[in-house]
């Protein structure tokens, strides 16, 4: 089951998701509560809300490169880079679950939901490309 994506539109085709030459997955089941904006620096990513403790799980198989609260604005954050080009982050964890350097799959759990300064239980999530925030909407499978 895929969650939905309130106001989002469908991607035209999955060619940026084929492109990557990754296979990518939703990290979350919940529904996308703010989409992506270019050059918007609030808004480098997509919102997924989520119920307290939820798992959230790894986007695309790759090594953990960071782990922890030390990047303002982004809470408990993990990241994971899949290859030389793509990066993925989840913040706003109440619990990481993977650690530096730990290798993960597609889908393996990473951390749990946790709440963000307004109360909301969501997931900010993020797929870079070389350094360069890219909508996740345009990776991720289908709409859901």
């Amino acid at each position: 089951a895929k969650p939905k994506v309130a106001g989002a539109t469908s991607p035209a085709s999955t060619s940026k998701q084929s492109g990557s030459g990754l296979k990518w997955q939703w990290p979350l089941k919940g529904k996308v509560v703010q989409g992506f904006r270019r050059g918007d620096r609030t808004r480098q990513g997509i919102r997924i809300s989520g119920r307290a403790g939820q798992q959230v799980n790894a986007a695309g198989s790759g090594t953990v490169v960071y782990s922890g609260s030390g990047l303002k604005g982004y809470g408990n954050l993990i990241i994971v880079k899949h290859d030389n080009n793509y990066l993925s982050a989840y913040g706003f964890n109440r619990r990481l679950l993977a650690s530096e350097g730990q290798r993960v799959k597609r889908g393996q759990g990473v951390a749990e939901v946790g709440k963000t300064a307004n109360g909301d239980y969501l997931l900010h999530f993020e797929i870079r490309k070389n350094g360069i925030a890219e909508d996740p909407l345009q990776y991720l499978p289908g709409t859901h």
